[in-house]
């Protein structure tokens, strides 16, 4: 079977560790962030992990 080509736009946004989870940025981060709190922000700049079936299709995604 051929080698997977990296899709781009997934590599740009979502990130692998060195133990192999699925790092990725949480949203609503972007704009807006007058009327939102202090907690809230916070926990916005905090990574997430990407589990259960989307692991595996982000995996893919990536070549992996």
């Amino acid at each position: 079977m051929p080698k997977l080509k990296t899709h781009k736009g997934t590599a740009k946004r979502i990130k692998l560790t060195s133990t192999g989870k699925v790092k990725r940025r949480r949203a609503f981060g972007g704009h807006m962030l007058a009327k939102k709190s202090k907690s809230r922000k916070r926990n916005i700049n905090t990574p997430a992990f990407v589990t259960g079936s989307m692991k595996k299709n982000v995996k893919r995604a990536l070549g992996e």
